[in-house]
């Protein structure tokens, strides 16, 4: 049984388990494992697979369209979209790349200028410096670890996406999120906890 695709025992969680903090630790170790095993596959796509993929990514993201557009430099082997971002910057948006300032705080969405250099924030991933201008963005493009029909995302751990959507949200700022990632990222259900936020769509090739 391949345990990426396909429900493990897990799936009987909430109906097996009384206690809601048993229920928690047993769905964290189980997405700790689906996250391991996801990002190694992802990371073993080959090249052609991987161009192919994306080109695939980039034409269902064609209709997209927003004023301040959040993307995401790539990261473990997750689909690069720059290309799709500097045809938007073209076209009249502003591009803004997500920022951790603090651990445990929602991020922060910064304008990405061609002309600016970049600085190295969280895991080495390149980010806007900390003088560019913080914009919110009204469609954002979010790489996924996994992903499911309920359009949960899967993320690296961190809650720091979920934290963001709901701030957003709550202060008025309703960006449609779309979640892109490869077609093996593709997850039954990734067990949805209450601070989990859905996207509005994903797009897995």
């Amino acid at each position: 049984m391949d345990p990426v695709r396909t429900a493990s025992p897990t799936c009987q969680l909430a109906a097996a388990c009384d206690d809601d903090a048993e229920t928690r630790r047993d769905v964290l170790r189980w997405r700790k494992a689906q996250r391991a095993a996801l990002i190694t596959e992802r990371q073993a796509i080959g090249v052609a697979a991987r161009h192919a993929a994306e080109a695939r990514i980039l034409a269902g993201l064609a209709d997209e369209t927003g004023r301040i557009i959040a993307i995401y430099w790539p990261f473990k082997g997750e689909p690069d979209l720059r290309s799709w971002a500097a045809a938007q910057r073209s076209a009249g948006a502003r591009i803004v790349l997500p920022v951790v300032v603090d651990k445990g705080q929602p991020l922060q969405f910064r304008l990405w200028l061609p002309e600016i250099r970049l600085e190295r924030g969280v895991w080495d991933i390149p980010v806007p410096p900390v003088d560019a201008p913080v914009l919110h963005p009204d469609l954002i493009i979010a790489a996924v670890v996994g992903a499911d029909p309920a359009l949960y995302r899967l993320g690296y751990g961190g809650g720091y996406y979920d934290r963001t959507l709901a701030a957003e949200r709550a202060a008025g700022h309703r960006a449609r999120v779309v979640g892109v990632g490869f077609g093996c990222q593709a997850l039954v259900t990734i067990f949805p906890l209450p601070h989990d936020v859905a996207m509005d769509r994903t797009l897995l090739a």
